[in-house]
């Protein structure tokens, strides 16, 4: 089922939205006194992303640890993350 198209395109264009605000709004990463999120949250998000554009162009790894490790849900993990830390900033 998620290697449906529908679904697929859903989870690259959240990557591709993501990364953009990633890029170019970073100030929501940090946490409310202002300093960074820890490296491994934010590596979390990286990776999830990462996973979000592999999924998302179809590309399905041979290698059963790689295609677990680049997934659906690792991205949608890493993604929600991310989104979690974008709709806490603007709730503040």
């Amino acid at each position: 089922m998620l290697d449906r198209g529908w679904i697929r395109g859903i989870t690259l264009a959240a990557a591709f939205v993501l990364i953009l605000l990633v890029t170019l709004f970073p100030r929501p990463l940090t946490v409310e006194d202002g300093s960074p999120i820890g490296h491994g949250i934010l590596a979390l998000i990286m990776w999830g992303l990462s996973a979000g554009f592999v999924h998302g162009v179809g590309f399905v790894p041979y290698n059963r640890i790689l295609r677990v490790l680049l997934g659906p849900a690792v991205a949608w993990l890493g993604m929600g993350v991310a989104l979690t830390f974008y709709v806490q900033y603007f709730l503040r």
